[in-house]
C-alpha cells in the first residue's frame, strides 16, 4: 500500500514542447505542461468541458527520452508523484507552485497524430 500513498497517474497532451537543461554534473532534467479535460453536462444541459494544466517534471534518463520523442500536442499518459515547491522572488514574496515528477509515460494515440 505504500505505492499508493503519493501516487499520480495522468493521461493528457503536451501543451509545449519539453524545456531540457543539463546541471552541472551532467543530469538532465525536462519540464511540460500536461493539459487533462473532463467532459460534463452543465444544468442547462449543454457540453462543457473544463481543462485542467499539470506541470511535469522529469529527471534522468526520461528526460532525454522526452527531448527526442515529446513534442506539443502529443499525448501520453504518465505515473508520477506530487511535489511541491516554495521559494521567494526578489521583492521577498512567498511562492507555492505544485509539480508532477514523473517515474514513466507511455505514448498514447497513433504515432501519426498531427493534432496540435
Amino acid at each position: 500500500m505504500n505505492t499508493l500513498r503519493n501516487s499520480v497517474k495522468l493521461i493528457g497532451r503536451l501543451g509545449q514542447d519539453p524545456e531540457v537543461k543539463t546541471l552541472d554534473k551532467g543530469n538532465k532534467f525536462a519540464k511540460f505542461s500536461l493539459a487533462t479535460s473532463d467532459n460534463y453536462t452543465a444544468k442547462d444541459g449543454s457540453k462543457q468541458e473544463q481543462t485542467q494544466w499539470h506541470n511535469i517534471v522529469v529527471w534522468g534518463n526520461l528526460a532525454g527520452i522526452c527531448e527526442k520523442y515529446l513534442k506539443k500536442g502529443k499525448e501520453i499518459a504518465i505515473d508520477g508523484r506530487l511535489t511541491y515547491r516554495t521559494w521567494e522572488d526578489k521583492n521577498g514574496t512567498k511562492h507555492i507552485s505544485s509539480e508532477i515528477v514523473a517515474n514513466d509515460f507511455l505514448f498514447v494515440g497513433s504515432n501519426n497524430e498531427s493534432r496540435k
